[in-house]
């Protein structure tokens, strides 16, 4: 008995430490997010699918299946990204180095559209701006007797707007953490030197903000040719194509073998230029800024300029926060878009089935596919929350551990992967894996466990990295103290780690939560009747030209999403005190 204890202590003392958690995390993220992807690519290498690879690139049907696409997608790509970097690095510098009165009030409102859905936007946009072209009820503007014209109904221009009001946000982020690590001792050397505000831009705070702006760029740039939304509601009425809506037609239609060759193409294009990004800001020597001297914050003079830059800045937080938000509302209350300010009424949230309104259509709260859409899109955040939250800490736990070793490298690259994704591919990915039994196990496409599965890999990148920050706040001698006296794997997570990290955990279930309700390029072609969901049934509404149950269950989703978030930045908050300042 005595040899067979001290046999068992040696071999598990002569596995690697961390071994069997690596394995474990590298299968679950391999078959999760690798297995999809390489077997949307292996679909298309098959014998009778291999055609379709040059049906898309180089047939007579190439124009319309690629490359007219490609180039929209192209245009829209660029000029989000310029139109984000322009709006969030101006806010930015005004928020971070200057003397604007209320910087906070407009840091915060300046964070608030990337929480808005794409294709809430969208629809707000459509409320105000859509004319008689395409048929069906008009805009607010040509109720009041304007002439709008098509580009600005539809098409290019309206889906330029709306996505750079979208994005943003997340360039606001990025460049704005990067401004505040500009080195005060810098800009009063310069000034001292006599140099003027447009040199010390030029030469000071641009290079050190430029990797933050090409980061910026790239990711506006990836969420723009990868997003579905505002194109299929403000481009296709007027069949306008993009990579995202050309491969959405060719799943609907039955043409799998293309979309898929589409989708390969949409990833090749996004991951592309998110590598072309980082490799540009990997190819700087340096960009310290933060050093033992020089931690005071350097803040700009406007002089007479303050209050007209507070209105203009004041002036684009409203137009992408307060003022869709408010046309959405009045919207779902008004009976006609043209007059969205009178004669409200709560039919459309509250009212019974009546032939001569919306065809007989219930209001939301009395309309049963809409209720069950709403319960089966909660059930789906919840889920997703607390598998991706397994997964993620399972993931994190590993890699801020044990994060050395050629195994950590793989585990990290696999599990950030569908950041490189778009949504919509990603769902492509999962119909090619799951849309046909795999030996004993059935086909799951149209059922509710794909929607899960699918959501919780998709998802990954944000619950390990919150995950990560929050474990490394925990002293890893905790962990050994505990293992040292003979405490498992299990009982270390559950008695230390968990209760520790507990609020950041917390956070990101909900970050987690808020994407997955609100997201529709992922959950778009894995819709079926047998599972609604709200942000699909709000895109067919508005497609079938019920505006305004469109409308109301999005402003549903807008609340769900914003509480929610506003939650989760109250729990990082409290996990990380320094996010307070």
């Amino acid at each position: 008995m005595a040899q067979t204890s001290t046999l068992a202590a040696r071999m598990r003392y002569a596995v690697p430490q961390g071994l069997p958690l690596k394995l474990a995390a590298l299968a679950l993220v391999g078959i999760m997010i690798a297995g999809p992807l390489l077997r949307i690519l292996s679909e298309t290498l098959e014998p009778g699918a291999i055609s379709a690879w040059s049906d898309v690139v180089a047939s007579p049907l190439s124009r319309n299946l690629l490359w007219v696409p490609l180039t929209n997608t192209m245009v829209l790509g660029f000029g989000v990204a310029a139109g984000c970097v322009l709006l969030g690095g101006f806010l930015a510098w005004l928020v971070v180095m200057t003397d604007i009165p209320f910087r906070r009030t407009i840091g915060l409102l300046a964070t608030l559209p990337f929480m808005i859905p794409s294709f809430a936007t969208a629809l707000a946009w459509g409320s105000l701006f859509r004319n008689s072209r395409v048929g069906g009820q008009t805009g607010f503007l040509e109720g009041l007797g304007f002439t709008i014209p098509d580009w600005l109904s539809w098409g290019m221009v309206p889906t330029l707007i709306v996505l750079t009001a979208h994005y943003y946000s997340l360039a606001f982020t990025v460049i704005a953490a990067a401004l505040a690590t500009v080195n005060s001792d810098l800009v009063e050397a310069a000034q001292m030197a006599g140099a003027r505000r447009g040199r010390i831009f030029m030469g000071i705070i641009l290079p050190v903000a430029l990797p933050a702006i090409v980061s910026g760029a790239s990711l506006t740039f990836a969420g723009a040719v990868s997003n579905f939304a505002a194109p299929a509601l403000l481009g296709l009425p007027v069949r306008m194509q993009t990579m995202a809506t050309r491969l959405f037609g060719m799943i609907e239609i039955g043409q799998t073998a293309r979309g898929y060759v589409i989708a390969i193409l949409l990833i090749a294009v996004s991951a592309f230029f998110l590598w072309f990004g980082n490799r540009m800001i990997s190819g700087r020597r340096s960009y310290a800024t933060i050093t033992g001297k020089g931690g005071r914050a350097k803040r700009f003079d406007l002089g007479g300029a303050r209050y007209p830059l507070f209105a203009i800045a004041v002036l684009i937080c409203a137009l992408t926060t307060i003022v869709p938000v408010a046309i959405l509302i009045a919207s779902s209350l008004a009976p006609s878009s043209s007059a969205l300010f009178s004669n409200w009424t709560l039919h459309f949230w509250i009212g019974q089935s009546d032939p001569s309104i919306a065809q007989g259509q219930a209001g939301v709260f009395h309309n049963p596919f809409i209720g069950s859409a709403a319960s089966t899109t909660i059930t789906l955040g919840l889920l997703v929350a607390l598998t991706g939250s397994i997964l993620g800490l399972m993931v994190a736990f590993t890699l801020a551990r044990y994060r050395t070793g050629f195994l950590s490298g793989v585990l990290n690259q696999i599990a950030f992967l569908p950041l490189l994704v778009p949504g919509i591919a990603f769902g492509a990915a999962y119909i090619a894996l799951f849309g046909a039994p795999i030996g004993p196990f059935p086909a799951l496409y149209g059922t509710f466990a794909l929607l899960v599965i699918a959501g919780t890999a998709y998802l990954v990148p944000f619950s390990v990295q919150t995950g990560r920050a929050v474990i490394q706040q925990v002293s890893g001698d905790l962990d050994e103290s505990a293992r040292l006296t003979g405490a498992g794997f299990f009982r270390r997570l559950t008695a230390i780690t968990i209760p520790l990290a507990s609020r950041g955990l917390g956070a990101g279930a909900i970050i987690v939560f808020v994407k997955i309700v609100r997201d529709l390029s992922l959950v778009v072609l894995l819709f079926t009747p047998t599972t609604p969901l709200l942000s699909v049934l709000a895109y067919r509404y508005a497609s079938d030209g019920f505006t305004q149950f469109a409308n109301a269950i999005t402003v549903i989703i807008l609340v769900i999403s914003i509480a929610a978030t506003l939650l989760a930045n109250r729990l990082q908050t409290k996990s990380q005190p320094w996010l307070k300042n």
